[in-house]
């Protein structure tokens, strides 16, 4: 890539976000180009592979525009051979209700490709937005230039921060149950999912299929998550709760990997060991913006700051943020797409004010 060439605008991130703004920015004629991260180790052990978050989920109910599946002929008929889920001819995987994420983000990225949006599978690891144009460096493809700038790339999953637990990741302990949880090695045996949110409710359903038993680790006596997924969760005879406790340690061997989890009680401070195979971590989530380097504001947290209400503007002009990456509280599919949407319009009018077309 020419390091001399200046793009009118530049998305990075693949999530609802990037995708949203990429149709709406294509379809405004700027056309954009996306990095939509790149496919590596490092990547994949974060959770930060393209297509985002939602790629690493299960079914999606709540995406307005999808009521129903199976969906197979419509995403054999939209997306290119090289690009369908490949669960796609098979009816037992098909589901029941909406989309699956996989599925919805491939469809989000081929209408942006349909709109003219181009796209690299690579990284940005640095900017510069001392000065405009702005200069992104990118891990594979050199340096690219551009007028204006939208950061989708969204957020990815914590950890407990133990020293077990980082010492059983890959080998039972794992922060995406779409990812690793229909492995040989959890088939049939106790899993643990520790959190209380949708998420670890979510983990927690759908390692049902394939677990003996889940224990959901809570440290409070009640769950975080929406009604309908703590009823479902509650009603499912294949996940027991553990209240008011919090893990202490994983245990392992070398050659077994995870075989169970120390939990230790918040009310007395007693502890026991649970045997499990896995054990899957789902609370909460960090903004992917170090790559940065400070140079946008961000909240306490890390999250980029939108200071102008209902706008994506960050604190430097030119520059705007959609989706997880700004977004700490609702964090949905459908919102991060919606200020995708508004983030490409800020974006246009932003450039029209400046004279480029």
């Amino acid at each position: 890539m020419s390091s001399q060439a200046v793009e009118k605008v530049v998305i990075v991130g693949s999530g609802p976000a990037g995708w949203a703004a990429a149709i709406y920015a294509a379809r405004a004629t700027l056309n954009p180009l996306v990095f939509e991260g790149a496919i590596t180790e490092s990547n994949r052990l974060m959770g930060t592979l393209p297509l985002g978050q939602l790629n690493l989920t299960t079914e999606v109910e709540n995406y307005p525009g999808f009521p129903s599946g199976p969906l197979r002929e419509y995403l054999a008929g939209a997306l290119p051979e090289d690009r369908r889920p490949f669960w796609i001819l098979d009816n037992d995987k098909q589901p029941a209700h909406g989309v699956t994420g996989p599925e919805l983000m491939e469809l989000m990225r081929q209408q942006a490709v349909n709109c003219g949006a181009r796209i690299i599978t690579d990284d940005i690891t640095a900017v510069d937005f001392s000065q405009r144009p702005f200069c992104l460096t990118s891990l594979e493809n050199g340096t690219v230039h551009a007028q204006a700038v939208i950061v989708a790339t969204g957020a990815r999953a914590n950890y407990l921060g133990l020293a077990s637990e980082e010492k059983y990741k890959n080998h039972g302990v794992s922060a995406c149950a779409v990812c690793d949880g229909a492995l040989p090695r959890f088939r049939n045996k106790p899993l643990v999912v520790v959190g209380g949110g949708d998420s670890a409710v979510e983990e927690a359903t759908y390692l049902s299929k394939f677990a003996s038993m889940v224990y959901l680790v809570h440290r409070r006596d009640k769950l975080r998550a929406s009604k309908v997924m703590e009823q479902r969760a509650l009603a499912n005879h294949k996940i027991t709760p553990v209240w008011n406790s919090h893990v202490e340690e994983c245990l392992g061997t070398d050659q077994q990997g995870l075989i169970g989890v120390r939990v230790k009680s918040l009310v007395n401070g007693s502890t026991r060991d649970i045997e499990a195979s896995g054990m899957f971590v789902a609370i909460g989530h960090t903004p992917n913006t170090h790559f940065l380097a400070g140079q946008l504001e961000t909240n306490a947290k890390g999250y980029v700051v939108w200071p102008k209400s209902h706008r994506t503007n960050t604190s430097v002009e030119g520059v705007f943020a959609a989706g997880d990456v700004g977004d700490d509280y609702y964090r949905q599919a459908i919102t991060a797409a919606a200020s995708g949407c508004q983030s490409a319009l800020d974006a246009e009018r932003w450039l029209s004010a400046q004279g480029i077309e």
